[in-house]
């Protein structure tokens, strides 16, 4: 092991048993912004010294090991020598783990996130592919245990949505979805279509780590707040009452609108939710700017405007560009069955980090 790799993990023993004395403290709760941070650096730090202290074992008994192959019995120092290389093998898979477990942490992955997803380019069929997307992420958080939460819908008269919002909770949800924010193109023959012609659509995702009220303060004098009648489905509530909430912030203009919820106190607080999480994730993007381009994913920026996936009907084809990954299962796919594209991303992004830091 590296030198300074050691000095690292030492350094995480030793702050480890700080931040366990400090959780001892009857003090440590007046401060809860604090106590979160702490309670996740100490979640963070763990895992790390767990497999550096199995680390040092291990490097204790190869040590004995050395001293058995040495042996003057033939028979106890060819047992010391088929027990370096045992040893040895398992002391580089702890090492690789090591490394894996420095490689700095997003402290957005444990969060829930709200997705918005947009028709884009090709009209009516870009709308019915955004409520193709929106079905697959349904799906795909059913099979993981996650809770869905509609928040605005933007409903097509030809089918999927024109914008639809929505949240999702549960472990670990954004460190899974993260990666899903960008241009996704389709292409297939629409059902309109008469030719048969393959066309080309595409519709945006916007995946964003929910913010808490501790994350982004908001002047409630910079707030616009209307109300509207919604007009989505929701029963007779709908069209009768002005129960849809619309917030602007005015400083930066930025927009939400909430109105799945049944009361207009419901719709406001989940718009507030949803405004919080917006400025969240540009002041996220302002940071990742002043940092730079090498502290970026390095599997893309997250932008609507990039093309991150093709969906391709004919040869049943699914082709993440960022990474050169293709699957020849779109079918399955389309039914929630991201696993191996999710995987390949989060080890592709998992490799090139450990590959930059360490």
């Amino acid at each position: 092991m590296e030198e300074s790799m050691r000095q690292r993990l030492e350094f995480a023993v030793k702050r480890l048993a700080e931040i366990d004395e400090e959780l001892s403290s009857e003090n440590v709760m007046k401060d809860l912004a604090h106590f979160r941070d702490i309670s996740k650096e100490r979640a963070n730090l763990d895992p790390q010294v767990e497999a550096f202290n199995k680390y040092k074992k291990n490097e204790e008994e190869i040590e004995g090991a050395k001293e058995m192959a040495n042996d003057s019995d033939p028979e106890i120092a060819e047992m010391g020598k088929e027990e370096i290389k045992r040893l040895s093998l398992e002391q580089e898979k702890l090492e690789e783990e090591l490394k894996e477990l420095l490689l700095p942490k997003d402290p957005n992955d444990d969060k829930n996130i709200i997705v918005e997803i947009r028709g884009a380019v090709g009209g009516d069929e870009a709308n019915i592919f955004a409520g193709d997307l929106f079905r697959m992420y349904t799906r795909y958080a059913e099979a993981q245990g996650w809770k869905i939460q509609m928040l605005d819908e933007n409903p097509s008269e030809s089918g999927g949505f024109a914008s639809v919002s929505f949240k999702i909770s549960g472990k670990m949800v954004f460190s899974k979805l993260k990666f899903e924010s960008g241009a996704h193109r389709v292409q297939r023959v629409p059902k309109t279509e008469a030719s048969g012609r393959i066309h080309t659509s595409t519709a945006t995702v916007l995946v964003m780590p929910e913010a808490e009220e501790i994350d982004i303060e908001i002047n409630p004098s910079d707030l616009q707040i209307d109300t509207y009648h919604s007009q989505g489905a929701g029963g007779q509530n709908v069209n009768k009452t002005e129960s849809a909430v619309r917030i602007t912030h005015i400083p930066t203009g930025t927009v939400v609108a909430c109105q799945t919820a049944k009361s207009q106190i419901q719709n406001r607080e989940l718009a507030m939710q949803m405004l919080r999480t917006k400025m969240y994730t540009d002041q996220l993007a302002k940071q990742q700017e002043e940092i730079g381009n090498e502290r970026r994913l390095k599997i893309g920026t997250g932008e609507r405007s990039e093309k991150v996936r093709t969906y391709n009907y004919p040869q049943n084809r699914v082709t993440d560009h960022r990474i050169g990954f293709t699957i020849q299962k779109l079918d399955r796919v389309m039914e929630g069955e991201l696993d191996e594209i999710i995987d390949a991303l989060i080890h592709y992004d998992q490799t090139s980090k450990m590959n930059g830091e360490l």
